[in-house]
């Protein structure tokens, strides 16, 4: 198990002891060892037609057993846009035990009758899939002369060196597409000029291939969450690569684009945490670990970003989703997360997963998928229970499916009545502070107080100051009286604020529970903020 600090507005419960495995060799287990069932197939084992090279996984899984796969289809060699990619898909009726033929979605056309003058290219597919709505997009890149480094700024689709973006809309489940809509100008927004462009202006940009998310909980439920990155012009006059949301909230009608965070950033994921939060994992344009942030409003804007050191990665895409995308608001199974990438600092290889018990707070040892050379992965929750792994295995013909149970992942959640979150050394622990009321025979109803502590412990080396910002529990946020800020916390030293209470609702009482939930901030030589997600506190 492994711990880290939760830096930067990044949401998290550090669980003291929270995450176990229950196979101690599991970092060392082959694939196929138990626990668990494992198994896997090649989808792109055969190149067709002028392809040759397979790359850029994208995976979902649909319900009614049906799950999609997809893929750049690369002629003349594995380069990216603006090379006339198409994008192929197989498509299983069976949960990936078995698939349908290769079937193209978009066509890219190499205009070798024009020796390329009119060259187009889609690349990179990412799937969001509209439960709601039973709709099916795939986004992807739509090129012609230029592709990411080389484009241009401005938006107009017309201009041969600008990179545009599309979306395609399925209804029956990927069997038929309709026609690509362009949508540049929501997700590349600057002038239709590259003579003048403005801070803010986007050049170069790419939905993240793999797969987007749809809401399930909060203000926000059924809103539909793709991420990309972009080359976005400073006010200073630099570019740096963003990260931002593109999201609908009409079922695919019209799509926003969200603020730009984070420099270096580069291919993107965002998963949905237990308190409705969204987390954003995103590689970096240098490799070594994982960037991570998190939003509150649905990807409309993200917090600070900070490095994840418990993610080693080489500068590769990723993914993260939930263990199980269906669980209730605030519920243990809603913190389980599942990471895939390939697992080291440097290079390409051992693709691998990893569990967190706690909203990404703290991971579990590997588990290998592909010990070898790999590279890209997308991960989903199939409908027979098991999991699905699309990754490359390599630049050509190595598409592989991996499917297999909870129980090949190996792990255990010890449950816990208090959770702990670091920030830069010093621990904030919280619990319930309600001892002698027993819920069973004395349950709480919507309006009573339920006493809740903090005890707060400086291990860093210098005095700090340590002050709550906002939370669900009160007095808590300085300069009200009772509040828990502490001022010139020494070394070693620490200290217990047991006056905060929390104000039950009818639907905390309906749900049999409340999660605690605050934001602290600690001062040394710099200031770090955290957010501090308890265990759930029983009603009843």
């Amino acid at each position: 198990m492994s711990h880290r600090r939760w830096l930067s507005s990044l949401v998290g419960i550090a669980v003291v002891g929270g995450l176990a495995l229950s196979g101690a060799g599991a970092a060392q287990a082959t694939p196929t060892d138990p626990p668990g069932t494992f198994a896997q197939q090649n989808l792109g084992s055969t190149l067709t037609g002028t392809f040759a090279a397979y790359r850029i996984p994208a995976l979902a899984s649909l319900g009614n057993n049906v799950v999609v796969a997809a893929w750049d289809g690369r002629p003349t060699s594995a380069a990216d846009s603006p090379n006339p990619n198409s994008i192929v898909m197989r498509r299983s009726t069976d949960n990936g035990a078995t698939w349908a033929a290769q079937t193209v979605v978009r066509a890219g056309n190499p205009d070798t009758a024009g020796n390329g003058a009119a060259k187009t290219g889609y690349s990179d597919p990412s799937f969001v899939w509209d439960s709601v709505a039973a709709k099916l997009f795939v986004f992807s890149v739509y090129s012609k002369d230029q592709g990411f480094a080389g484009s241009g700024y401005g938006n107009d689709d017309a201009n041969r060196s600008i990179i545009s973006a599309q979306v395609s809309e399925s209804t029956d489940l990927g069997l038929t597409w309709g026609a690509p809509r362009l949508i540049t100008t929501v997700v590349k927004p600057g002038t239709s000029s590259s003579s003048s462009p403005q801070p803010g202006a986007v050049k170069g940009m790419f939905a993240s291939s793999g797969e987007g998310i749809q809401l399930k909980y909060g203000a926000h439920a059924g809103r539909l969450v793709q991420q990309f990155a972009g080359t976005v012009l400073q006010a200073d006059g630099s570019t740096a690569v963003q990260a931002y949301s593109v999201y609908s909230d009409d079922h695919g009608v019209t799509w926003t684009r969200g603020a730009f965070v984070g420099t270096g950033m580069d291919e993107n994921k965002v998963v949905e945490l237990s308190n409705g939060s969204l987390l954003l994992n995103s590689r970096t344009s240098t490799g070594g670990s994982r960037k991570v942030a998190t939003s509150t409003d649905g990807g409309q804007t993200w917090g600070a970003v900070t490095v994840d050191t418990d993610l080693p990665d080489p500068a590769n895409n990723a993914s993260i989703t939930r263990l199980f995308p269906d669980a209730a608001l605030g519920s243990a199974d809603a913190a389980k997360l599942l990471f895939t990438n390939a697992d080291s600092t440097s290079s390409r290889q051992n693709v691998s997963a990893r569990v967190s018990c706690d909203d990404g707070a703290t991971w579990s040892s590997v588990r290998p998928i592909a010990p070898g050379f790999s590279a890209y992965s997308t991960a989903t929750r199939l409908g027979n229970g098991q999991l699905g792994v699309l990754y490359e295995s390599s630049y050509t013909t190595g598409i592989q499916f991996a499917r297999f149970s909870d129980a090949w992942l190996d792990y255990s959640c010890p449950s816990a009545a208090t959770a702990t979150t670091s920030i830069d050394g010093v621990h904030i622990t919280g619990s319930r502070n309600d001892a002698g009321r027993n819920v069973t025979t004395q349950p709480y109803v919507a309006g009573e107080l339920v006493s809740y502590a903090f005890a707060v412990t400086n291990t860093f080396s210098t005095t700090v100051t340590v002050a709550p910002t906002s939370g669900n529990v009160s007095p808590l946020v300085p300069p009200g009286t009772g509040n828990c800020r502490y001022t010139n916390l020494a070394a070693g030293a620490g200290y217990t604020c047991s006056t905060p209470k929390h104000t039950v609702t009818a639907a905390e009482v309906a749900q049999g529970y409340f999660v605690p939930d605050s934001t602290w901030t600690v001062t040394s030589v710099s200031t770090s903020t955290a957010r501090v997600i308890g265990a759930r506190v029983a009603l009843r």
